[in-house]
């Protein structure tokens, strides 16, 4: 606090009380992520349908009826395009399954070239025999992969089903209740803090809302620069892999990798013969991971948020570190929320007037209770 100016900063002790907060928040996150993944995904909904609903509000509808109109809405344009696209995805699932499997032979025989490259190359490789290898374990692989990983795979999905069909139900309440819900906290706090209170519930919802137009805006510049460069490579398709990619970044590291193994498997079929242009796929994504994680999303999302670069670099490592795959997705609006926290708990304890407004109160409430049994 600034005596002169009355302007609270944030000291060492609230930054390691906000760096072990966020790492305990997402250590237990990761414990109950069957409810975390459609949280998020209804805090997505929500900020996407809440200034629809803040605008028939303003002119005259109530909350509630304001909440049917957008969910109706939002409801009916969801079926009008499942009408719209199901029956061509269904029609193309077949196209879809060999295309696939062209894309995945297309990777194999790039892997299979690029050994067999190096065995030519380096005697080291040559007697390893590593291209006889990746061979074998190919067709082992391809023989007993619907009986080792489909029905995995196939449980995976319906146990995340359920909980992912949370997501909408909880992004219709957060749209008719969630002002009830600010209230109810406003009113469970002493008057001498109700200010600080208010500016705390609104900075929280700032920082959210910030942190998905920030995670947009990283997807922009992502889906730009990847398909900028594969135009550059020839690459078919460049736009609509550069936005798969983009969004596939939302989860860091795991996603990326996913992304590249992607456009590889795309540039080696479309050139099977020129391993180059596949290795240039490579190459132009790390560039872009590289930008991705110091300069786009510190430019972005971490100032979004109000971080710095620095700290927003270190955290998604610390994220990863703490809690794994979710902890990399979490840890920036985690972190955006304890910060706000953290200096509006700052400013209550650092704030004098505060406190004596609220030891006075509570004087003359006790004065008031035990005035009948002074008389």
């Amino acid at each position: 606090m600034s005596r002169g100016q009355g302007i609270y900063h944030s000291g060492p002790v609230v930054w390691a009380a906000t760096v072990a907060s966020t790492c305990l928040l997402l250590y237990l996150f990761q414990k109950v992520l069957w409810l975390v993944v459609p949280f998020v995904l209804a805090l997505v909904i929500y900020y996407a349908l809440s200034p629809i609903k803040l605008r028939l509000v303003l002119a005259g509808f109530t909350h509630d009826a304001a909440t049917g109109l957008v969910s109706a809405g939002a409801f009916a344009l969801f079926v009008l395009g499942l009408v719209l696209v199901l029956p061509k995805l269904l029609t193309d699932a077949v196209a879809w399954q060999g295309a696939a499997s062209r894309y995945i032979e297309g990777g194999v025989n790039l892997a299979m070239a690029t050994l067999q490259h190096l065995e030519r190359s380096v005697a080291m490789f040559a007697h390893a025999r590593l291209s006889d290898q990746l061979a074998g374990q190919i067709a082992e692989a391809s023989d007993g992969f619907a009986r080792k990983y489909l029905a995995g795979i196939a449980m995976t999905v319906a146990a995340w089903a359920p909980s992912l069909l949370l997501a909408p139900f909880l992004a219709f309440f957060m749209l008719r209740d969630g002002w009830r819900f600010k209230k109810f906290l406003g009113q469970a706090v002493p008057n001498a803090f109700f200010e600080r209170t208010l500016y705390l519930l609104d900075q929280m919802d700032c920082t959210a809302r910030l942190y998905f137009l920030g995670l947009i805006q990283l997807t922009v510049l992502d889906t730009l620069c990847l398909a900028g460069g594969l135009w550059l490579l020839g690459v078919s398709g460049p736009l609509l892999l550069g936005l798969v990619t983009a969004v596939l970044a939302w989860i860091p590291y795991i996603g990326s990798i996913l992304g590249c193994v992607l456009v590889v498997l795309v540039a080696a079929t479309d050139f099977p013969g020129n391993p180059a242009v596949a290795y240039g796929a490579v190459g132009l994504f790390l560039i872009v991971r590289l930008l991705d994680d110091f300069i786009f999303m510190p430019l972005t999302i971490g100032r979004s948020l109000r971080m710095h670069p620095l700290l927003t670099v270190l955290m998604i490592f610390v994220g990863g570190a703490v809690a794994g795959v979710p902890g990399l997705m979490l840890v920036l609006p985690v972190l955006g929320v304890v910060m706000v926290q953290g200096e509006t708990i700052g400013m209550v304890i650092t704030d004098p007037r505060l406190r004596a407004r609220h030891v006075h109160a509570k004087r003359l409430r006790q004065q008031v209770v035990t005035e009948d049994l002074r008389l």
